[in-house]
Formats: structure tokens, sequence, C-alpha cells
């Protein structure tokens, strides 16, 4: 398999819309939404490829999870999310380059079958793929099958809130699974807001801090890029000093902005091509950012499909 592969649409992983509010309903199943990025893998003949969202083969980071995989039964298409989990048993972004260095426990939680020794399973219900998926799926450490509740959501909900989950995943039960689609059969309601988000510069250090005082932050609006805000929170020493690295090598002398923004004067402006994520309180009314922090830099996306994140009440 080829290191710089894409995905063909066929494997490519559907995408869940976002929603307002928890709800009840028997025809839908909840799963907890993991707070990590989205890894796709094939298994065939015994050998396993890691896909992340944007179609990189990433096996070589995470050879660990790809020696579990070689236990699963036949050959698969299995969707899940790669997490690492903390102390607490909760799964949390920020602890993924942790466990690269192996200071967190990684975890490939599987929550879906697309195709089973090359039957296409995709039009076959969500319940169907997911009793497959449990069948196949070797017992493993590294490895989870992501359980699933039916038709109380709002219950569900708020243990995931006690439990400092990012949100809980609605799925209707007898859903179809559209590959590259974003679908109001899958739905995401989160716990707190979280934006991913495109750094377009960074400003000069204060006081005691190295390296940069706040990243200034962008989405993509039609053909252009938006300011939303700066972050100045959430960055570890060692962030600031990896993040600084990083920023420098993608310097360049004009904002990408069409409108000027605020400490032009002491910022420097890189090529948006890092993508971020954060959290954040709320939008204001001017569509930025009010209290966002840091959580961590996303390889699994392109800069150019962050866009601003709205919630679609459900149908």
């Amino acid at each position: 398999m080829s290191r710089t592969s894409t995905l063909p649409k066929r494997l490519q992983p559907m995408l869940a819309t976002l929603t307002d509010a928890p709800f009840d309903d028997p025809g839908w199943v909840f799963e907890d939404k993991y707070d990590g990025f989205r890894m796709i893998a094939e298994i065939r003949r015994g050998k396993v490829g890691l896909y992340s969202r944007n179609g990189k083969l990433i096996n070589r980071s995470y050879m660990e999870v790809a020696k579990a995989l070689e236990g699963v039964k036949g050959n698969a298409v299995i969707d899940g999310e790669l997490v690492a989990i903390g102390k607490d048993g909760v799964s949390h972004f920020q602890l993924l380059q942790n466990a690269l260095r192996h200071e967190a426990k990684l975890l490939y939680c599987a929550f879906d079958l697309m195709f089973e020794n090359a039957v296409d399973l995709r039009k076959h219900s969500l319940l169907e793929r997911k009793k497959r998926l449990k069948a196949i799926l070797p017992r493993d450490k590294l490895v989870a099958f992501s359980a699933h509740r039916k038709g109380n959501g709002t219950k569900f909900f708020a243990e995931a809130e006690r439990r400092g989950l990012e949100g809980v995943m609605a799925k209707r039960a007898d859903s179809a699974y559209t590959s590259g689609s974003r679908t109001p059969d899958w739905l995401k309601i989160k716990t707190a807001k979280r934006q991913e988000v495109v750094i377009a510069g960074f400003t000069a250090p204060r006081r005691t801090r190295p390296f940069f005082g706040a990243l200034v932050l962008a989405v993509r609006e039609g053909d252009a890029w938006r300011y939303i805000g700066h972050v100045g929170t959430g960055f570890s020493h060692k962030v600031l000093e990896d993040l600084h690295a990083k920023l420098v090598k993608l310097t360049v002398p004009k904002s990408p902005f069409p409108a000027k923004v605020k400490d032009e004067a002491a910022t420097t402006w890189v090529k948006p091509s890092l993508v971020a994520e954060v959290k954040f309180a709320e939008w204001t009314g001017k569509g930025e950012l009010r209290q966002p922090v840091y959580l961590g830099l996303r390889s699994d996306k392109r800069a150019k499909d962050v866009v601003r994140e709205q919630e679609h009440p459900r149908k």
C-alpha cells in the first residue's frame, strides 16, 4: 500500500451533522462521541492499512494499532475513531500527541463495518453492520467495539456530561452507510462547543511567555478566509515551542484577510495550512469566538475544508 494513498470514494467515511439538542426516539441508537480522530482500517489478507479522514496512510505512526487489527477475522473495511484515554478513563484529544510518546493509552474504537470479505454492507442497516462488526473484532487491549443504546438519547447525553465526554452520536438504526457524505441520519450532539480552525498568524510574546502570544484564527468562507478571533490559552511550554517551530517555516508577508483585524502591528502572518481545534463559550454577533481555548493540531483535515460548523435542528 502506498504511503501517500488517497481513499477512493467508496472507502471515505460517512460524516455526521451537528444538531442542537439531545432527543429520545425508538428508531435511533446513541453512542459515545469520542474525542480523537477518524480512522478507516482496511484489512486485506491479514495486512492492515490505517487511513486518516483525508486519505493519508498513517500506519507508521500507529504500528501497534495496525498490529492489533491483524487479528480481525477475514477481510474488512472498518470505520472508527482513534483516541487516547486519560487517567479518568475518558478520551481526550489533547492526549493524542502524548500517546505517540507512549505517555497515554491508545485505543481504536470501531463503530461501523463498510465491507466484509468483499461484500458491500453499506446498504444494510446500521444495526446489522454493527452486529457483524462485533463478531469479527479481535480481543485486544488496543481495540474496542463502540456499544450503543436504543431510544433514550436525553438520559445518555446527561450521562455523557457527567462523565466529561465530548458528546454523543445519534444514528438512525436502519440507516445505510453513505461514503463521503454528510447526512442527517447521523447526528452529533456536543456537551461543549468546539470548532476546527485554521491558523493564519501569531502575535508577539508578552511578559514572561516565550515564542508567541496568541494565534490568529480563520475559517473558509466561499473563496476567502474569514477572521474569527485570537486564541491565547491552552498552551503548555512544550506546545508553544513545538507550534512556533512549525509556524516560523510558514511565514508570509501579507495577511490573508480582506480587511484589517486586531493586533496586526504585532502579528506575523503564516500560510493558512495548519488546522487546529478549539473549545469556546459562544459565537459573538460579529462572528468571532468568545473565550476560545486551544486543544491541539489536527492532521486529518485540509485547511480549505474548514468552515464554521452550524447547528441544525433535527427534522
